[in-house]
């Protein structure tokens, strides 16, 4: 659930230095900066607690309803453990999840693709999810294997946006004149976009499978070039302080580069209350950060979060 306070980064710390414990402070994966460079991009952040706070209980009520998020994460069978760790843990908390992979794998369930290179996998990936679910969902979040998100805080982010308006939100970063959503940290895509995309898909010449410089770009560059010319373009996501909420970095990195930044206000320097995703975590981490988000809390304490965001219907989740 949503805290509005600081036990969920408390958590979200504490399981962190679990996961540094486990790699002995030296063998965690790491993405990109979670710090994006300076450069101009649109800057959009979560709502205001307050205005939360004046709505009544059956406005939140529909309102935390309202709000449905189906997850698309992108596998490989070279990714079973994480493909398993992510199955196990944080994507049951999505209203809907379906792993698309290079090719069908018979221990888990999925959605063949029949191709290994990650640019058509996040093609096909897009073109399916919206001819299936374009009229059941309004919110659209694509994520790899190494990838750990808190779906209620993705949630509560959205709360007051509208998905039929563009949205295409994330890590933004700078390459050259291409500002793109890193696709480390989580591409969130509203449904207008979705729209845009899947119609720009069929038109080879902006939106070409392969074959010019296009093809030698990563799939998440790609994505936004495709975009692009649908006008749509990046969003970078923040909290109320401007801190990132899509983190390119594990929770353990994120806390090494405080502890050496910020060594007197660790927790502060480390990362957002309200983050929403870290990256390059292995399996075991995976696990220890459901203990340190959803598990671990201090016995007496109250918590007195304005929404609640139930899990799906039949959800054996935390």
């Amino acid at each position: 659930m949503i805290s509005e306070s600081n036990s969920f980064v408390k958590g979200v710390v504490l399981g962190g230095a679990f996961c540094m414990l486990v790699t002995l402070l030296g063998h965690i994966k790491v993405g990109h900066g979670t710090k994006a460079h300076h450069h101009e991009h649109h800057h959009i952040q979560a709502p205001n607690k307050e205005d939360v706070l004046n709505l009544s209980e059956g406005e939140r009520v529909e309102l935390s309803k309202s709000i449905r998020v189906y997850c698309i994460i992108l596998v490989k069978p070279k990714d079973l453990g994480h493909w398993a760790a992510v199955k196990e843990t944080w994507s049951k908390h999505c209203d809907k999840v379906e792993f698309y992979s290079s090719e069908n794998v018979k221990v888990f369930d999925s959605v063949a693709l029949n191709t290994n290179d990650l640019w058509m996998m996040m093609r096909k990936a897009y073109k399916i999810t919206y001819e299936r679910y374009k009229d059941e969902f309004s919110w659209f979040f694509l994520a790899y294997p190494t990838t750990f998100a808190i779906i209620e805080n993705l949630k509560y982010f959205l709360l007051k946006k509208d998905p039929s308006q563009p949205f295409y939100i994330g890590h933004t970063v700078k390459s050259g004149d291409l500002e793109y959503v890193d696709g480390e940290g989580g591409i969130v895509l509203s449904i207008e976009s979705l729209t845009r995309l899947s119609r720009v898909l069929e038109d080879s010449d902006k939106c070409p499978e392969q074959g010019g410089m296009i093809w030698k770009l990563a799939e998440d560059k790609q994505l936004a070039i495709c975009l692009k010319y649908t006008g749509v373009f990046a969003e970078n996501a923040e909290d109320a302080e401007g801190k990132d909420v899509f983190n390119t970095k594990s929770v353990g990195a994120l806390i090494k580069e405080a502890m050496s930044t910020h060594p007197q206000q660790v927790v502060d320097g480390c990362c957002s209350d309200m983050a929403i995703t870290f990256s390059g975590l292995a399996p075991n981490h995976m696990h220890v950060m459901m203990y340190g988000v959803y598990r671990l809390r201090p016995y007496g304490h109250t918590y007195n979060d304005a929404l609640v965001f139930l899990p799906p219907a039949g959800s054996d989740n935390d």
